[in-house]
């Protein structure tokens, strides 16, 4: 597996700092609530999605391959789930008049990285593409997780900091309110492959 690690880094590069619904996520919560305040919500996510790695890579795909219904149920929660996000995220400013708004806690976070189609793709096409046969299960498993948990980490910083000086440019709430409602469209935008 040591010469695969090069590739795999480079596959957790490209998988994770472009833009997917975990991006979209930290950039509006950075923008809405400023960097410190979404820090629990880019732990959630790379704690997240390097569970998920590691639940793949120990048996979980197959269980999901093996009985539709399990996957069926899973896109119709994550469907929902994204749905509901994207209201939290649009109606941020809204609420935030008041005072009450707060960014997308550790918790929901996880989930919310459980339900995103793009994380499952990247947890199986990197588990596909870089455990060897007759490898060591656990160990290859928890070097890929801890990879793309890692990458996953640099790409929220990355994508929380550019929504936090966004949100610096945003200031007025039309302006706000017009990011929030573009960031949620491209949340909801995101579950197009997942029916497709």
């Amino acid at each position: 597996m040591h010469d695969l690690i090069g590739p795999l880094v480079l596959f957790a590069a490209a998988m994770t700092l472009t833009p997917g619904p975990n991006v979209v996520l930290v950039t509006a919560s950075g923008a809405n609530f400023g960097f410190r305040r979404t820090i629990p919500q880019m732990i959630g996510i790379t704690l997240g999605f390097g569970s998920m790695a590691v639940a793949t890579g120990l048996g979980l795909a197959g269980l999901v391959h093996a009985e539709p219904r399990v996957h069926a149920a899973l896109k119709y929660a994550g469907a929902a789930y994204f749905l509901y996000l994207a209201w939290r995220i649009a109606r941020a400013d809204a609420v935030g008049a008041s005072g009450r708004a707060k960014p997308i806690g550790l918790i929901e976070a996880a989930l919310f990285t459980w339900m995103n189609p793009k994380a499952w793709v990247s947890a199986l096409g990197a588990l596909a593409a870089y455990t060897t046969v007759g490898g060591d299960v656990l160990r290859e498993t928890l070097v890929i997780a801890g990879v793309l948990a890692a990458f996953c980490l640099l790409s929220c910083v990355i994508w929380a900091g550019f929504g936090t000086a966004i949100g610096r440019f945003i200031a007025k709430s039309r302006a706000r309110m017009a990011f929030n409602w573009s960031m949620a469209g491209l949340l909801v935008l995101s579950l197009i492959p997942v029916f497709w």
